[in-house]
């Protein structure tokens, strides 16, 4: 299952498999404030990458804090194949809105294409242990793509791990751009 859908200009994959195997500049991380990988995408991460990942995003919060909305931290992607993780908190689903979903998924893409990235991974933010539905965080990312203002990312291929789940955020992306 891997189907091309262009937003702003971004072709858009959704493919079923493990982000930590991605082939990217960089791969998103959805991440709790205080950046502990303990679970989920971000623990999946370390594993992979290693142990310099928890490290380096220790050594965020102590220079900056917890990391806030709309905020992204950059990390080593150790002895994963991509440059960096960029590092964004998303909504726990009935504490935070749709409204910031986008903001979490638009302060990935952004960074991305900052750092000059042409490919980023992301995982369907905020649709896993933070509860939200998966259409809601494919609709979040269309939105957030329709709103930035891209000069070097191309392409943002979206990892879910579970089958059913990438095809109801395909669904539901395909169902976004005709809203």
């Amino acid at each position: 299952m891997v189907q091309n859908i262009t937003v702003n200009g971004i072709s858009v994959r959704v493919i079923n498999g493990d982000i930590s195997l991605a082939v990217a500049d960089s791969i998103v991380n959805a991440a709790n404030r205080f950046l502990k990988h303990g679970g989920g995408v971000a623990l999946a991460l370390v594993r992979r990458g290693g142990r310099e990942i928890q490290v380096e995003s220790d050594e965020f919060v102590k220079r900056h804090g917890p990391l806030g909305r709309g905020e992204a931290a950059i990390t080593t992607a150790g002895k994963l194949s991509a440059k960096r993780i960029i590092h964004v908190v998303g909504p726990i689903y009935g504490e935070g809105s749709l409204d910031d979903l986008v903001t979490a998924y638009r302060a990935a893409l952004e960074a991305s294409d900052r750092l000059g990235d042409s490919v980023v991974a992301v995982p369907a933010i905020s649709s896993g242990i933070y509860g939200f539905p998966i259409e809601d965080s494919a609709k979040a990312l269309y939105l957030a793509l329709s709103a930035i203002r891209p000069k070097s990312l191309k392409e943002v291929d979206v990892y879910i791990i579970d089958k059913g789940q990438a095809a109801a955020f395909e669904s539901a992306l395909g169902k976004a751009m005709q809203s």
